[in-house]
C-alpha cells in the first residue's frame, strides 16, 4: 500500500519511490503486482514497463488506502504515547513569520513543561505546510494563507493581525504621520513597495486593497521574510509592508512604522493539523500552549468534524 501511495506522490516515477521507501525499483513493481494481484484488478495504466496513471479502479482505491495508512500510523502513534510516557518529537510546519515572531513564547514554554519532547520547526510556504501536514511530515502547521483551503485538514482559527508600512526614519511618510496626516492608499501608491510574495503574510489582502481602489501597486521587490523586506526598505529601495508582529521599535531603530490597519483587512492565523490523525498528549498541549482557546476538546471536534462543502 505505501508503494501506490508513493507513487501516486511521486508522478508515477519508481525510481523516486524507491528512493522514498529505501529499496529497489524492481521491488517496488513487486509490491504493487502482488497488490493487484491479491485484489483482483489493475491499479495502474502502463505503457511497457511505466506506469503512467491510475486506473479507474486505482482512483477508487486509492483513498481507502491512504485512509487504512493513516490509521495503521495512529495505531504506531497511540503505542509510543503510551510507552514513551511523554518523550518524542514534535514537528511544527510554520511560515518564517510564525516562525520568527509568533512562536518564540509558546516553544520556550512548551520546552520548559516537556523537557524530553525534541522540537524541530520546518519552515515553507502555505502549501508546502499543508503538504507536510498531510504527507504526516508535520504535527502542526501554522500559517495565515491557504490552510484551511485543503479538506484533508482542519483548520482552526489562532489569533487577528493587522499590516503596518515601515519607513526610513526622516521619510516623507514618517513626517505626515508626526504632523497627524492619515496614511491613505493613494499617497502610499506614490512610491515603490517592498512587501512579502504573493501567498505569504496577508498578501492577499495587500492586492485587494489596491485593485478595489484601482489604484497601481508598484512592487520592486517582494520576499517571505520579513526581515529581509526591512533590510531592503533600510537600504532605501522603497517603502515596506509587513505584518505589525514583525517591527520591533527596539530592534528596528532605522525604521517608523505607521499603522495600516485602515488600509487592509485583518488577517486571521490558522493552525491545522491533519484530519483522522492521532495527536500524542504532549501535540494538544502545544496547541493550547500557543492558541489557549483551542484546547483538546475544540481540536478533536474539528479533525472529526466533515471537511467543508467547496
Amino acid at each position: 500500500m505505501r508503494s501506490v501511495r508513493e507513487t501516486v506522490r511521486r508522478g508515477f516515477n519508481l525510481t523516486q519511490v524507491a528512493q522514498v521507501l529505501h529499496t529497489s525499483q524492481p521491488g517496488v513493481s513487486r509490491q504493487i503486482r502482488e497488490l493487484e494481484d491479491e485484489l483482483g484488478m489493475a491499479l495502474f495504466h502502463r505503457a511497457g514497463k511505466r506506469l503512467t496513471g491510475l486506473t479507474g479502479p486505482g482512483e477508487a482505491v486509492l483513498p481507502i488506502i491512504e485512509s487504512l495508512l493513516q490509521q495503521a500510523e495512529n495505531l504506531r502513534r497511540a503505542s509510543e504515547d503510551f510507552a514513551a510516557q511523554g518523550r518524542g518529537t514534535l514537528t511544527i510546519a510554520a511560515t518564517h513569520s510564525q516562525a520568527r515572531y509568533a512562536l518564540p513564547q509558546a516553544v520556550r514554554d512548551f520546552s520548559q513543561a516537556h523537557p524530553e519532547v525534541a522540537l524541530h520547526i520546518h519552515q515553507g510556504s502555505p502549501r508546502q505546510i499543508a503538504q507536510w501536514l498531510i504527507d504526516g511530515d508535520a504535527d502542526i502547521g501554522i500559517a495565515t494563507e491557504a490552510l484551511a483551503e485543503f479538506p484533508e485538514l482542519a483548520a482552526l482559527p489562532c489569533y487577528r493581525w493587522t499590516h503596518s508600512v515601515i519607513v526610513p526614519r526622516g521619510h516623507p511618510l514618517a513626517l505626515a504621520q508626526a504632523r497627524g496626516e492619515a496614511l491613505t492608499l493613494a499617497r502610499l501608491a506614490d512610491f515603490p513597495i517592498v512587501t512579502y510574495e504573493t501567498g505569504f503574510t496577508g498578501r492577499r489582502h495587500i492586492d485587494d486593497a489596491f485593485r478595489r481602489a484601482g489604484l497601481p501597486l508598484n512592487i520592486v521587490l517582494s520576499a517571505m521574510d520579513a526581515d529581509v523586506i526591512k533590510t531592503y526598505v533600510e537600504l532605501g529601495m522603497g517603502v515596506g509592508i509587513i505584518a505589525a508582529i514583525a517591527h520591533d521599535e527596539a530592534r528596528d531603530t532605522a525604521l517608523s512604522a505607521i499603522d495600516a490597519r485602515h488600509l487592509f483587512a485583518v488577517n486571521l492565523t490558522r493552525l491545522a493539523v491533519r484530519r483522522g490523525s492521532y495527536l500524542r498528549d504532549y501535540v494538544y498541549a502545544f496547541i493550547a500552549q500557543f492558541a489557549p482557546t483551542l484546547g483538546r476538546a475544540v481540536v478533536e471536534a474539528a479533525m472529526t468534524e466533515p471537511p467543508p462543502a467547496g
